[in-house]
């Protein structure tokens, strides 16, 4: 970790407007760290942290987008909603320079290789990078979220409990986040949580996003988009907001905003075709809506651009 400190203190925690952004670094065990970042802002996120090259990085971007950018920016890589990057460098450190877009949440797990062999040893020519042809070669490795994996880092993203006990939650789901990232033959069948009776819910409820998303401008009733992918109103609306933190209808509205930000810069169309783009009859009730998202009129967003 950082060479300038390596004895972190056991909850270290950095929060600006909690709401809004924020970045929180939480001690898990000796040589094992929980990174999450938030930021629902408008602009990017720019976060930077040393690393040394005993640890290993996992890297799940749960929604949006962010990008790494290594040698000083010369060499960028980006990790889109719902993958993982793994890094590993044993031969130099390979500090974290991450921009998380707008609307973007990420989680970050790093272990070090000493705690790592300890949980895994046994598993070592399972996991190639801990065989010893390659213990000291680089590694890297990128992949989709799977579904079980979805719901524990949303649930590191929207911790609500007591802080008396966020050390002994992380820790539990920070285990169980690496046993769900080296599964190799998940069973579906598992309950994750109470109403998502195994991962075909999750992808019913991930099917249920693309909709609203696909007919943002006409939006389907909570009951319709409930028996178009195949679950209970109930399923729908507890699942929905556990996986992507927010009602059904409180994410439609934030994509509709990001999606209405974006157009205006275009420039392609005013600001009435855009609020009837975006599913709003009259543009009074799209300019009160961009209003509150972001906390001024279209028309001096546009001004402040130029």
């Amino acid at each position: 970790m950082d060479k300038k400190n390596n004895n972190y203190n056991k909850q270290s925690i950095y929060k600006k407007n909690v709401d809004e952004r924020y970045f929180a670094e939480t001690f898990v065990d000796d040589g094992f760290f929980v990174l999450t970042y938030k930021n629902e802002e408008n602009s990017i996120l720019i976060l930077r942290k040393d690393v040394r090259n005993d640890y290993i990085q996992f890297h799940f971007c749960i929604k949006g987008l962010s990008k790494f950018l290594f040698n000083e920016g010369t060499y960028t890589l980006d990790i889109l909603e719902e993958n993982s990057l793994l890094l590993y460098n044993p031969q130099k450190d390979l500090p974290i320079n991450l921009e998380i877009n707008p609307n973007s949440w990420v989680v970050t797990v790093l272990i070090s290789i000493k705690k790592f062999h300890s949980l895994f040893s046994q598993e070592a020519d399972y996991i190639s990078f801990l065989n010893d042809d390659n213990k000291e070669k680089k590694y890297y490795k990128d992949g989709e979220i799977s579904a079980s994996m979805s719901i524990v880092l949303n649930q590191l993203i929207n911790y609500n409990l007591n802080q008396s006990i966020k050390h002994l939650y992380f820790k539990g789901k920070a285990y169980e986040i690496l046993s769900l990232y080296f599964n190799r033959n998940e069973d579906t069948n598992i309950e994750q949580c109470p109403f998502l009776v195994d991962e075909t819910n999750v992808t019913k409820l991930r099917r249920a996003k693309d909709i609203i998303i696909s007919k943002m401008a006409e939006p389907p009733s909570l009951q319709e988009l409930a028996d178009e992918v195949g679950l209970s109103l109930k399923k729908l609306k507890e699942g929905f907001k556990q996986i992507y933190g927010d009602t059904v209808f409180g994410f439609l509205v934030e994509h509709k905003m990001e999606f209405a930000r974006k157009m205006l810069e275009a420039g392609d169309c005013n600001v009435n075709e855009v609020g009837l783009k975006v599913g709003y009859s009259t543009s009074s009730h799209f300019i009160a809506a961009f209003k509150k998202k972001y906390g001024t009129t279209p028309k001096k967003y546009l001004m402040s651009l130029n």
